[in-house]
């Protein structure tokens, strides 16, 4: 019988992890899970982020969750940023250890991960929950969900170009089953540079990506 599946994005863990500075930014999300779990029944994807607020990165941002509103099964739910005083920690700077600087700091996206996860699992809407991140931060809801629903399988797929992101030892441990984000399918799966937004328009790949 055919596994239900339903994903789930960590948007910003995906994109420091894997993306950030590679050629492959303009992702199908859709057809790439499409293509990494090929013989399961793929019900729902989520994809969590938060809106940045950079002009240039807000626009870029903004056509890339148009471009993804075009797919059937991609639902995008939305944290936000709140700003937070961090002390200046830069080996040799005369300010190291007691200058302070506001940035932005990513909230509720990792609760709203635990919640719809949980909220799945108890609805018995799928059988394989495939978690992209590598936080930690999600483990105790993992662990929970496979106390209550010992029958799902929770497998994560961590997002790194590099070893020290792709540990996630924690969150490995804590998951089913744990691996890799396979990265040699991303360009496999790309939004062609224009499409058709459904609304008579078109939407086109950001010039520097």
């Amino acid at each position: 019988m055919t596994s239900r599946v339903i994903v789930y994005v960590d948007g910003f863990n995906l994109y420091r992890g894997a993306l950030q500075n590679g050629p492959d930014k303009w992702l199908n999300l859709e057809q790439y899970f499409r293509m990494l779990r090929r013989a399961d029944d793929l019900r729902r994807i989520h994809y969590f982020t938060a809106l940045v607020r950079s002009p240039g990165s807000a626009q870029r941002q903004t056509d890339y969750l148009r471009a993804l509103a075009t797919t059937e099964i991609v639902k995008v739910q939305l944290g936000s940023f709140r700003m937070k005083d961090v002390v200046c920690g830069v080996g040799g700077c005369c300010h190291a250890g007691s200058r302070r600087f506001a940035v932005p700091s990513e909230k509720r996206t990792d609760v709203q991960i635990a919640l719809q996860l949980f909220e799945d699992a108890v609805e018995d809407r799928a059988d394989i929950f495939v978690l992209v991140s590598g936080d930690s931060d999600l483990v105790p809801a993992v662990q929970r969900i496979r106390s209550r629903a010992p029958k799902k399988r929770i497998v994560v797929y961590v997002p790194a170009r590099d070893p020290d992101r792709s540990a996630a030892v924690e969150l490995r441990a804590a998951a089913t089953a744990a691996r890799d984000l396979p990265l040699h399918l991303l360009k496999r799966a790309q939004f062609p540079p224009e499409l058709p937004d459904g609304h008579g328009g078109w939407i086109c790949k950001p010039a520097d990506w």
